[in-house]
């Protein structure tokens, strides 16, 4: 049986580039920044990464550097004792047979699953059958077990159905998905859906604004790119969220957490990979404000930060 990624807060990490050198058309990759960071957040209690995804700007890197970074980091949490700690690897590209080179390419570099984007270029041309046939020939010849992946908002709009998740849930090697969009029935029916089990397929969501309400529902947890700044509270919130039964303290305590943790993803939502690498750099200490790729390469405009204060002063608090 395929292996099932176990449930709570993933990190979907931002990549870290050096300062761009003189000269340089771009910034290099900064593995042993990205190995830090992972390390970070596997000892404060994250249960998971998701690297190179679409935070982890894969589309802005070579197949040597996402092997790379892959392996770097993986080493790394070896060498730091987070033995067989649980990596998914994004897969963003549309071709059946280059999605079967990145996964194998993961496979080799030590992650456990391949985190696979619905082919997206052609929109809401691409037909729910059409999504079945692609992913199921890319799960038929995945050398790991792979999750489904739907951001409509980098695939022109294209949506997964919750009719098409509970045909492929029924793949032996597609052991779960990621839905990064708000629409959080499509979440509910599929991690209630009758004709899931759900031993086998895991439902995570992109957004920490949705932790608690889904986790009540049967969902696995969330992949959350604010957790990459504040680790702990989101992981605190998931664990009352998954409580069971769960007491008054508990209800308690998961309202207030969840009120800071919604109010502080409107700064992701604002500023998104930039504003998380700049939390990242603010609050943890690591990375730059200067590097990146073009055309994501930069920082949040001047005042930006002081702007949400009150907010992320909370979130530390937490």
């Amino acid at each position: 049986m395929a292996r099932i990624p176990p449930p709570g807060v993933y990190v979907p990490s931002p990549t870290f580039f050096k300062p761009i050198s003189s000269g340089a058309h771009q910034a290099e990759v900064d593995v042993a920044t990205q190995s830090e960071h992972s390390v970070f957040l596997a000892k404060n209690g994250i249960h998971g990464l998701v690297l190179l995804g679409s935070t982890g700007e894969a589309i802005h890197l070579s197949r040597k550097e996402r092997g790379d970074l892959l392996s770097g980091v993986r080493k790394s949490l070896d060498n730091t004792g987070f033995p067989d700690y649980p990596i998914m690897a994004g897969v963003l590209v549309n071709a059946v047979d280059e999605a079967l080179e990145w996964l194998q390419d993961s496979k080799e570099a030590g992650c456990q699953w391949g985190l696979v984007l619905a082919p997206g270029y052609f929109g809401g041309a691409a037909s729910q059958q059409g999504l079945i046939e692609w992913y199921t020939i890319v799960a038929d010849k995945s050398p790991i077990p792979i999750l489904i992946y739907n951001y409509p908002g980098v695939t022109n709009g294209l949506t997964v159905t919750p009719e098409t998740y509970e045909k492929l849930a029924q793949h032996p090697n597609i052991v779960g998905c990621k839905m990064s969009h708000g629409n959080v029935s499509y979440h509910v029916q599929v991690s209630t859906s009758p004709v899931i089990d759900h031993e086998k397929f895991q439902v995570f969501s992109g957004f920490g604004q949705q932790l608690g309400p889904i986790v009540v529902f049967n969902a696995a947890g969330v992949i959350d790119g604010l957790a990459a700044i504040f680790p702990k509270p989101v992981v605190r919130l998931f664990e009352l969220a998954s409580k069971q039964p769960i007491d008054d303290a508990a209800i308690k305590e998961a309202r207030v957490l969840q009120y800071r943790v919604s109010r502080a993803e409107d700064y992701i939502g604002r500023w998104g990979i930039l504003g998380i690498r700049e939390g990242i750099y603010r609050v943890v200490g690591l990375g730059n404000l200067e590097g990146g790729r073009a055309p994501l390469r930069g920082k949040i405009p001047e005042g930006a930060w002081e702007e949400w204060a009150n907010v992320m002063k909370a979130m530390a608090e937490s």
